[in-house]
């Protein structure tokens, strides 16, 4: 019997909204110890933010977190799964896209998320989450040096 995401994905999601200050989303990191949020409008899922986004699109650019908004700065190109698909599906899903986590969309709107760790929790899926890890963690090309 297969398990679905619904059965271990997170339900109670910290999110954003796009108008908000990526000062406020670093709070929000700090204070859930979270590396990304779902940006919400409306219930729906417009973006994510990352604590990467942060780093190279705000503080590496020398732009003000105080006055930067979500918007500029999150990613659009979002992939998602919904909560009754099967959990060897949403970690190809995840190898395939290099991601570790997947917000879970139903009918339009946030239901949840699921982590890498999610999945490694669950005894039978170590094998997928660390085919899931190990192509995440490969460089998109060789370095050059």
């Amino acid at each position: 019997m297969s398990q679905k995401l619904q059965e271990i994905m997170t339900t109670n999601v910290a999110t954003v909204s796009p108008q908000q200050s990526v000062a406020e989303v670093a709070q929000i990191m700090s204070r859930h110890n979270i590396g990304s949020v779902p940006v919400v409008e409306n219930g729906r899922c417009v973006g994510m933010i990352t604590d990467r986004d942060i780093t190279l699109r705000v503080t590496a650019q020398g732009q003000n977190p105080a006055n930067t908004p979500v918007q500029s700065v999150m990613s659009t190109d979002l992939v998602t799964g919904n909560s009754q698909m099967d959990v060897h599906d949403a970690a190809s899903l995840m190898a395939r896209h290099q991601i570790r986590r997947l917000p879970v969309v139903d009918n339009g709107k946030l239901s949840g998320i699921v982590a890498l760790g999610d999945f490694a929790v669950q005894n039978i899926y170590q094998d997928e989450a660390g085919q899931a890890l190990s192509s995440i963690s490969e460089p998109a090309s060789p370095q050059q040096m």
